[in-house]
């Protein structure tokens, strides 16, 4: 019989998570079947195989599976009916991969109702340097028209839903003011890329106290730099109060995460204990304390030279939605041993989980099809974790109880307006706010697949 071998790659948390080989390799002792190689049947074999390797729910999967089935749809019988978020792509196949008007446009929105029927779609997000910047969206504004077509109640979800579906998008777009919409204008936006968002920082001060606000879109490796500008800024400030601005963070970088974390509480030192990782019985249990999972981004600062930043805080003010994810939840989460932490807003998205993509590193390459499944559950230093419905927030509250929505960072914008007043013991602004309960029909941030990297 022939031998097979299959050769892996694990973009840099294989090493973090479990410390084994890069490359696998099996054959038919495994119990596999042997099919041509090149034939798609073969291909589910290597999925197979990969998914029973590494697959946190890999006891669940099925012990026959149809190996003749399309790829895309053979990895679907494999996953377990808890998983929300593993996928696979074809790298050479770009129709494959998950879609997002924010992924492809730089911007996102939400659908509307308010009490008298009518329906608003208002941009809720605009990436710096996003094609959507570009073409004049802001945050705030109501998209009136998609195409030449009037965005109504009953049309909104599908036609908003079809941006995604094309490579350019005419929008009439406006402002809206007093319970309408004026100063139309059409404006057109161009599949394209963004580039990477910044950090955004601001101090606000009253009564001799000051308060650092930190907007931090995602968690890519390399950030650390950027991290200890910020925080360095903020300490010489002589910040008392500190917000983190999450809502709209789908995740990234564990190790990112955990270098913000080190940046934040008293009493925590390089060798403090920081997450735990649980995989299947293949990949076990793994700790990690703060030095440990910030050093394995190789562009880390190290953990006390971050931590010669820290603001020794004792309670932090973190602003979530459900776009909240992955690494930005871990924050959240394993802040808690070390601190206590204020969330407001809505509740995350409830991805307690960690992963990495396995390819095909054989040169060259035989198989083009790239996984990412869940493949560790993340719980913090108390072992705290399974928040797979979401962290739910001590302030609950709704980033649309007020219209227009002010641009991020703004101190009468709703979330931040609701932190800065549980900080200085104010009441609430006083912003315009429809008579009646607003209903929110749709949004586009439904983040797309994936796990925390």
């Amino acid at each position: 019989m022939k031998k097979i071998k299959q050769f892996f790659v694990f973009t840099g948390l294989l090493i973090i998570f479990t410390g084994i080989a890069v490359v696998s390799c099996r054959d038919e002792d495994d119990g596999f079947p042997d099919f041509p190689e090149g034939s798609r049947e073969s291909v589910n074999v290597w999925v197979q195989d990969s998914m029973k390797r590494y697959y946190y729910w890999a006891d669940q999967m099925p012990a026959k599976p149809d190996y003749h089935l399309p790829v895309k749809d053979f990895f679907k019988t494999l996953l377990s009916p808890q998983d929300r978020f593993s996928y696979i792509v074809d790298t050479k196949d770009a129709s494959t991969y998950p879609r997002s008007v924010r992924g492809m446009y730089g911007f996102d929105y939400a659908v509307l109702q308010l009490p008298n029927g009518e329906a608003v779609t208002v941009i809720k997000l605009v990436l710096t340097n996003s094609p959507a910047m570009n073409a004049g969206l802001k945050r705030g504004m109501v998209i009136k028209k998609i195409n030449g077509t009037a965005v109504t109640a009953s049309n909104a979800q599908q036609l908003t839903s079809s941006i995604q579906d094309q490579t350019v998008i005419e929008l009439t777009v406006g402002d809206w003011q007093n319970n309408t919409v004026v100063n139309e204008k059409t404006t057109t936006v161009y599949y394209g890329y963004s580039l990477a968002q910044p950090v955004d920082a601001k101090i606000f001060e009253e009564g001799g106290k000051k308060t650092g606000y930190l907007y931090i879109y995602d968690f890519p490796d390399g950030m650390t730099q950027s991290l200890n500008q910020k925080f360095s800024a903020f300490k010489a400030a002589g910040i008392k109060e500190l917000i983190l601005d999450l809502r709209y963070n789908y995740g990234g970088s564990v190790s990112s995460a955990a270098a913000l974390c080190s940046l934040i509480p008293s009493g925590i030192s390089a060798g403090s204990p920081f997450i735990t990782y649980k995989g299947n019985k293949n990949g076990g249990e793994v700790k990690r304390t703060f030095s440990q999972q910030i050093a394995y981004d190789p562009d880390a600062l190290d953990f006390n030279t971050l931590h010669a930043s820290s603001l020794g805080l004792n309670k932090v003010y973190i602003l979530s939605s459900g776009s909240t994810a992955s690494a930005s939840e871990i924050v959240i989460n394993n802040l808690k041993p070390y601190m206590q932490v204020i969330q407001i807003g809505g509740k995350t998205l409830g991805k307690d989980m960690a992963g990495f993509p396995i390819e095909d590193k054989r040169k060259p390459k035989k198989i083009s099809w790239q996984i990412h499944p869940v493949i560790y559950k993340v719980f913090n230093a108390d072992g705290a974790g399974g928040y797979s419905n979401g962290i739910a927030p001590q302030m609950a509250v709704d980033e649309y109880d007020a219209l227009p929505l002010l641009p991020l960072g703004n101190p009468e914008e709703t979330l931040l307006s609701s932190a800065l007043n549980k900080i200085y013991s104010k009441s609430s602004s006083g912003r315009q706010m429809p008579e009646g309960k607003l209903n929110v029909l749709f949004q586009s941030d439904n983040p797309f697949a994936g796990t925390a990297r």
